[in-house]
């Protein structure tokens, strides 16, 4: 059948040309990149030509903030002998985890379920049940630490490049970060190839299989998706584990820097009169720094809490609905009937309006780090014009930019884990043994679902490949002042570079813009 060939073709691309493992290859060994692009924006292509798509992120799932994010635990589901092609399907078992006057009980038909099992689907159901998928473009908030984090090398380069020592300390913790940079990159390209084979391939089989009530093929490339998806899973766990290890060793080269200080710094008995001014104009900054940074955590506790006041809310809404159905549909859709309700209404409007604020707060926090920039370089050339080593504050940003990246990959494996679970829920729910389970009265509705939520898709995967196009950039280009001897600069030049990096660091915006309708 040409849907079975077209997922069989697709799946072999994500695993294989899309970054994923392969003959030993891992997601750290990217190659033909321009292809491997050019397969994922081709598919997203398609996708917006079939107008398919699946699992609409709620936008009731808001980031609390990089702080007051909620977290999930890691769950990996153990292999379900449910899925074993060799076990007649008459007698596999359909298993419903249910509250009843309090307690857990099971109804089951046909076989035995192990309490193992049991803890599983439970753990299974608790993802699902979570109302905090992430939005489609968190994935974005990795742009302008990608962006500034090769700056900042480049200006503690020209500022500390100068002495032989830390010249080779920055040059190696830059390339480190330009070969992670690197598979970051592919890492997102495969979450773009994984967009594009849900949009244009699973999903229209799965309608297919609906429509012809067809569940044991509709269960075989579900079982597909979850290896796309659990190999994603399993590259940002090395990924993340690599970004903590290398923002330790960044931790330590700093450390190292304010060794060599105090280790051949002349003592002067008196700073000039330049360097003083800058000083006291740094710590006044740092002032305004520290409560403009207070007033956004602030700000992001109260946006963890009214967040979780509407996922109350809504999961209470849920438990009015008897048909489990119609509770799994609504994951998709966004809850929308749930979301016409007065105190949802009034929640929604408070949480845009903490997001508006934390905005103006994250501007206003760019502009003071903008001007800390300029004076630090200011006071760095007169630091090197009496002889000594500059403070290494550049790369204290640096470690911030990584940590920050760190976080929002661990917000990306948060988000394909509830991707995986609700697959997992709709195959042991509705795709069981050679009937569709539960489906008579909802069938319409199921298709429609799939329809309606596939923008979603389409817009989570585009924001992929946007944050992948970026770290592309990086590694590939923008770490080139590696190649220059940063002390045969004149003072001319190291300010020429000064002022370029500058205005570069003044165009990044610290909350990327959305894409817009027309974009997908």
């Amino acid at each position: 059948m040409r849907d079975e060939a077209t997922v069989e073709i697709a799946g072999s691309a994500t695993q294989d040309s899309v970054g994923g493992m392969q003959n030993g290859r891992t997601v750290d060994e990217p190659r033909n990149r321009q292809a491997n692009l050019s397969t994922g924006t081709q598919g997203l292509e398609r996708g917006r030509e079939t107008k398919l798509g699946f699992l609409n992120p709620t936008p009731t799932g808001r980031m609390a903030g990089r702080n007051g994010a909620k977290r999930v635990q890691s769950h990996v589901p153990n292999p379900d002998p449910l899925s074993s092609g060799s076990l007649n399907p008459r007698l596999r078992i359909l298993k419903t985890v249910q509250k009843k006057r309090g307690d857990l009980y099971i109804r089951k038909v046909g076989r035995f379920v192990s309490e193992h099992s049991l803890k599983n689907m439970a753990n299974t159901t608790e993802i699902v049940d979570d109302n905090s998928i992430l939005r489609t473009d968190f994935i974005q908030e990795l742009l302008p630490s990608a962006e500034r984090t090769s700056l900042l090398y480049h200006l503690a380069f020209l500022s500390l490049g100068g002495f032989p020592q830390l010249e080779r300390v920055i040059r190696d913790q830059a390339i480190e970060t330009q070969l992670l940079f690197g598979s970051s990159e592919a890492l997102l390209m495969m979450c773009v190839g994984t967009c594009s084979n849900l949009v244009t391939s699973l999903f229209p089989i799965l309608k297919k299989a609906v429509e012809k009530n067809k569940p044991v093929l509709a269960v075989r490339y579900l079982m597909k998706a979850k290896e796309w998806i659990s190999d994603i899973v399993a590259q940002v766990d090395v990924i993340v584990k690599r970004y903590d290890r290398h923002n330790e060793s960044v931790k330590k080269s700093t450390s190292d820097v304010y060794q060599e200080q105090d280790e051949t710094k002349e003592k002067k008995a008196e700073k000039s009169d330049e360097m003083k001014g800058l000083e006291d104009a740094l710590a006044k900054l740092g002032v305004d720094l520290k409560r403009v940074v207070d007033t956004i955590e602030m700000n992001e506790e109260q946006i963890k809490k009214t967040t979780d006041e509407l996922n109350d809310f809504i999961r209470r809404f849920q438990e009015e609905h008897a048909h489990w159905t119609m509770k799994f549909l609504d994951c998709f859709r966004g809850y929308p009937d749930a979301m016409k309700e007065p105190s949802a209404i009034a929640l929604d409007i408070k949480l845009k309006q903490l997001d508006s604020e934390k905005s103006s707060l994250k501007n206003e926090e760019w502009n003071i780090k903008t001007r800390q920039l300029e004076l630090q370089l200011q006071l760095a050339n007169c630091q090197i014009q009496m002889g000594e080593i500059p403070d290494p504050e550049h790369l204290k940003e640096v470690q911030k930019c990584l940590s920050q990246i760190q976080q929002i990959l661990v917000d990306l494996k948060k988000f394909w884990e509830k991707v995986d679970a609700i697959l997992k829920t709709l195959k042991n729910k509705t795709f069981v043994g050679e009937e569709l389970v539960d489906m008579e009265d909802m069938k319409d509705e199921f298709l429609s679902s799939i329809d309606d939520a596939g923008k979603y898709w389409e817009r989570f995967g585009l924001c992929c490949q946007r944050a992948q196009g970026v770290f592309s950039v990086q590694s590939r280009d923008a770490y080139k002042f590696l190649e220059i001897n940063p002390s045969s600069l004149s003072e001319e030049e190291r300010n020429q570079q000064y002022v370029s990096i500058t205005e570069k660091l003044k165009k990044i915006h610290p909350d990327p813009p959305a894409l817009s309708d027309n974009q997908i």
